[in-house]
């Protein structure tokens, strides 16, 4: 069994939140909330928030033995803004938001398991 939550507009940009999650993708949910919160990095905390989403997902569901089988972080829309820049010109620059999508299943294995095997058909 699967549960999943998509968390938009987060006002992190993709990069920061990507270098977070690749520390926490292989973890157990629990471990991964912990990690983060003694984690420097302030887009842990967006993390953790929508860790935390998708572990009451799948207490709702009756799920135990939770493992992450996807942590995906996609660009959101940008807001442009501007700032002065020289002899009274405007400077534009982008604020990056982010869409975070976490799936948790608790099956054993998860998406690594399902890779490989995916991977040995190919190559017959």
């Amino acid at each position: 069994m699967e549960a999943q939550t998509i968390q938009k507009y987060m006002h992190t940009s993709p990069r920061k939140l990507r270098l977070v999650a690749s520390l926490v993708r292989k973890m157990e949910p629990v471990k991964a909330l912990e990690a983060l919160r003694f984690s420097n990095k302030d887009a842990g905390g967006d993390l953790i928030k929508a860790i935390k989403a998708v572990m009451a997902n799948a207490r709702i569901k009756g799920m135990e033995n939770l493992s992450f089988k996807a942590i995906e972080v996609q660009e959101g829309p940008k807001m442009r803004r501007f700032r002065a820049g020289a002899r009274g010109r405007a400077r534009p620059y982008k604020r990056k938001m982010s869409n975070i999508k976490i799936i948790l299943t608790d099956e054993k294995g998860g998406e690594f398991e399902a890779r490989n095997t995916k991977h040995e058909t190919n190559s017959k």
